[in-house]
C-alpha cells in the first residue's frame, strides 16, 4: 500500500472511530429545522476530560471572513503571555482549521498519545492547541457529513488531555446552524465572544448569533469589532466599512463592546507567519488591545464550580 493510500485509510479510520464514539456518548440535539424547546437548551455537564478546565470561552462569528480565528488565537496568546495563565485553544472549525498555521504548528506533526490513550495537545507560545489540522494532511479536505464532523469534534474534546487549564478558548465554526448548536451541547460554555466587522450584512449575523447563544444558555461576554478602521499617513482614522456599527449593535443588545481592532496589515502578516501580534508585537496598538480584552474576559468570568 502506497503512502497516499495509507494516509486515506488512516483518516477514514479516525473519522469512523470518532463518529462511533460520538454516537455512543454525545448528547442528542434536535435535527435540522426543529425549533428549540421553550426556554432554550440547558448547559451540558462538564465531561471528565474537561474537569480541571476552569473556564471555556467560545470565540464565534455569524459569518466567515471577519477575523474570528485571528481573534481567538490572539486572545489565547495574550492570556498566556500577559496574565501568565494556563491556556488551551480548541480549533472547532473542522472544515477550515487555521490554528496550525496561526500558531506556527503546521509542521509539528501528529499529537502524541499518553498512557491513558489521550492525545496530548501541541503547544506554542504557552498555549495548548488541538485542531483537526493536526490529524489529517493539510491538502486533504474533510469531506464529512454531520455525524462524522461531530464525532471528530467529540474526540478532540473527550480524548484530549486538556487539564489543568485556567481557560480554554474554542475557535468556533462560523455561522449559527446545527454545528454550532451541537458543539454548544457537547461543551459547557462559560460564555461566548462574538467577532464582527462594521458592515450591516455582518451585524445582521451578529444578532442571529446573540439569539442562538442565548438559546443554548451561553452568556454573551462581549463583541469585538474587527477591521474597525485604519490610520492614514496623516494619522487620521479612516472607516472603510462604516463607523461604529458594532458599538451601536452592542448598545442595542445590552452587550459589552470589548474592543475595536484596527485594520492593520501587520496583523495579517504576523498571522500568516505564525507569529500572532499578541506575541510578536505585544506593545503595539493591536497587541495592547488583545491584552486588554483578555484581561477583561478573565475579570468578568468565574471558574466552574469544583466537582463534588
Amino acid at each position: 500500500m502506497g503512502h497516499h493510500a495509507r494516509e486515506m485509510v488512516s483518516a477514514r479510520r479516525l473519522a469512523s472511530f470518532a463518529a462511533r464514539r460520538a454516537f455512543a456518548s454525545a448528547p442528542r440535539v434536535p435535527g435540522p429545522g426543529t425549533p428549540p424547546p421553550p426556554g432554550g437548551f440547558k448547559q451540558p455537564p462538564v465531561p471528565e476530560s474537561l474537569r480541571g478546565v476552569h473556564r471555556i470561552i467560545a470565540v464565534a462569528s455569524g459569518k466567515g471572513g471577519v477575523g474570528k480565528s485571528t481573534t481567538a488565537v490572539n486572545l489565547a496568546c495574550a492570556t498566556a503571555r500577559a496574565l501568565n495563565l494556563r491556556v488551551g485553544l480548541l480549533d472547532a472549525d473542522v472544515f477550515g482549521p487555521s490554528v496550525p498555521i496561526l500558531m506556527n504548528l503546521a509542521d509539528a506533526g501528529m499529537p502524541a498519545i499518553d498512557e491513558r490513550k489521550r492525545m496530548l495537545p501541541l503547544e506554542n507560545y504557552g498555549v495548548k492547541c488541538m485542531s483537526m489540522g493536526f490529524l489529517i494532511p493539510e491538502e486533504r479536505a474533510a469531506v464529512w457529513r454531520g455525524p462524522m464532523v461531530m464525532g471528530a469534534l467529540g474526540k478532540m474534546v473527550r480524548d484530549t488531555a486538556w487539564a489543568p487549564l485556567d481557560v480554554l478558548f474554542v475557535d468556533m465554526p462560523p455561522g449559527t446552524g446545527d454545528a454550532q448548536i451541537s458543539i454548544s451541547q457537547q461543551i459547557p460554555l462559560t460564555g461566548a465572544v462574538i467577532v464582527s466587522t462594521p458592515q450591516e450584512i455582518a451585524l445582521a449575523d451578529v444578532r442571529r448569533g446573540v439569539n442562538m447563544y442565548t438559546k443554548v444558555a451561553a452568556p454573551i461576554l462581549g463583541f469585538v469589532e474587527n477591521m474597525a478602521h485604519f490610520v492614514d499617513a496623516n494619522g487620521e482614522k479612516v472607516y472603510v466599512f462604516g463607523e461604529g456599527g458594532v458599538r451601536r449593535t452592542a448598545a442595542e443588545q445590552g452587550v459589552e463592546l470589548l474592543g475595536e481592532v484596527p485594520l492593520d496589515p501587520s496583523i495579517g502578516t504576523s498571522s500568516d507567519a505564525g507569529r500572532p501580534v499578541a506575541v510578536s508585537q505585544p506593545d503595539g496598538i493591536a497587541g495592547k488591545l488583545y491584552e486588554a480584552m483578555a484581561r477583561r474576559l478573565i475579570e468578568k468570568t468565574q471558574p466552574f464550580p469544583e466537582p463534588s
